[in-house]
């Protein structure tokens, strides 16, 4: 092989890789991202948190959600959900926590997410969307006993 178009080879190859290096560091993390969709939105704090949030329903989906072992020695849950927007507003951003609870009702393992817009562009007045959350972790003996689905944030149009 000659010796130039290796080289050539070799060149190309490093202005690419760096290419690919300097486009990656520049996208902003996906907290970053979710800070930005989410800028604006009410929130717990806020005193137009719990009228709104009422009006927005998350309910199990018992007969989709499902819970397996896995290599490691622990237990996976998908966890399956429907949320519905009864308000007269379009939600744009919509962040919940899913919770999985003892028979007490201390959580054992939670996870918040962003559902709008990441899983959808958004949620009209009188729309629902399904939702499944994967909670990894569980030790086989962990009660689980209910999961509990609660708005964190939300941004309407």
């Amino acid at each position: 092989m000659n010796k130039g178009f290796l080289v050539a080879l070799l060149i190309a190859v490093a202005v690419v890789a760096g290419g690919i290096a300097v486009i990656w560091k520049l996208q902003p993390s996906m907290e970053e991202q979710k800070q930005m969709v989410l800028e604006g939105a009410i929130r717990e704090d806020s005193p137009d948190f719990a009228a709104l949030t009422r009006k927005v329903i998350a309910e199990n989906d018992t007969d989709k959600t499902w819970e397996s072992p896995i290599g490691t020695g622990y237990i996976m849950m998908n966890i399956a959900g429907r949320l519905k927007n009864f308000s007269d507003r379009t939600l744009t951003g919509l962040e919940i926590n899913v919770a999985v609870l003892d028979q007490f009702g201390k959580t054992v393992k939670d996870k918040t997410l962003l559902v709008v817009p990441t899983q959808q562009p958004a949620l009209a007045p009188g729309g629902t969307m399904d939702v499944v959350v994967r909670i990894e972790g569980f030790a086989p003996d962990d009660d689980r006993a209910r999961i509990q689905w609660k708005v964190t944030a939300i941004k309407v149009k």
